[in-house]
């Protein structure tokens, strides 16, 4: 077996130093020109699925490239920057960086099926109540997606639905309201690299499973352990599909299996073993 050490390890290499100072600069454009664009630039990039007009075939790289908040940007540049500088060291900046954009957007397709499936069972459950407009039809979607959207809240219009169920402007109210959540849901934008950090976090965990992290900085454990914990986490948070949770967890699941078979591929093709 032949082992491959990196002549000089660098702690910031090329690759990561130019995506963080990118995923910085495009999270302060979205600051700074956010309050006077409105939504523009997150209707023009961040991903869409493919059944919105919003949709545009690029979002599937540019969305890797924003963020909806600083800790969410904080948490993907760190993770990237911990976990990556080793795979950068190892593989060069072309392999690391051609690894990165294929997990993002084999991540980005993965989400895409799922919100496929999502927006296919949502108009059909939307149909049925518009078939039959009733109270219990109406909290059953509630309780299913979590009618509540931008800044509107459902909770005063089922409080009086419960009360009325036969009023008709109530009954109108009602259809009028989940038809434009059905609009809402399907214009739902996506953004963030955590597909593609996914895709560096089981790269890593594949090819150093005895590295120690240490969690918190306190506690030593092996990153096959944490990549695991990690893995089997989102499998639970994506089959559970909680109402109101916002996290494409099965973005995070396709930026892993994208990395499991590139990095089969790749061991296959070159028959390199790393520690």
């Amino acid at each position: 077996m032949n082992e491959f050490r990196p002549g000089r390890f660098e702690i910031l290499p090329m690759v990561i130093k130019n995506l963080l100072i990118i995923n910085g600069l495009v999270y302060l454009a979205q600051v700074t020109l956010g309050p006077m664009i409105g939504d523009w630039v997150t209707d023009r990039f961040a991903l869409h699925y493919w059944g919105s007009d919003l949709f545009r075939p690029h979002q599937l790289v540019t969305h890797l490239f924003m963020h909806g908040s600083f800790g969410h940007l904080f948490m993907n540049m760190f993770t990237l920057w911990m976990f990556g500088s080793t795979l950068e060291n190892v593989w060069g900046p072309k392999r690391f960086l051609i690894f990165y954009i294929i997990c993002g957007i084999g991540a980005a397709l993965c989400h895409l099926g799922v919100l496929t499936y999502d927006n296919i069972n949502l108009t059909r459950d939307v149909e049925a109540f518009l078939r039959d407009s009733s109270f219990s039809n109406f909290a059953l979607l509630d309780r299913n997606y979590d009618l509540d959207f931008a800044n509107f809240r459902v909770d005063g219009l089922k409080a009086a639905f419960a009360q009325h169920p036969a009023d008709p402007q109530l009954i109108q109210e009602a259809r009028i309201y989940v038809q434009t959540y059905v609009a809402y849901y399907r214009d739902t934008a996506t953004l963030g690299a955590s597909g593609a950090v996914y895709g560096i976090l089981f790269a890593f965990g594949y090819l150093f499973p005895n590295a120690l992290i240490f969690l918190y900085f306190l506690f030593p454990i092996k990153a096959k352990y944490v990549v695991g914990m990690l893995i089997v986490t989102e499998v639970f948070l994506g089959i559970q599909n909680s109402a109101g949770d916002n996290v494409a967890h099965f973005a995070h699941l396709g930026g892993v299996l994208i990395s499991f078979i590139l990095l089969k591929i790749w061991n296959k093709n070159n028959r390199r073993h790393f520690y």
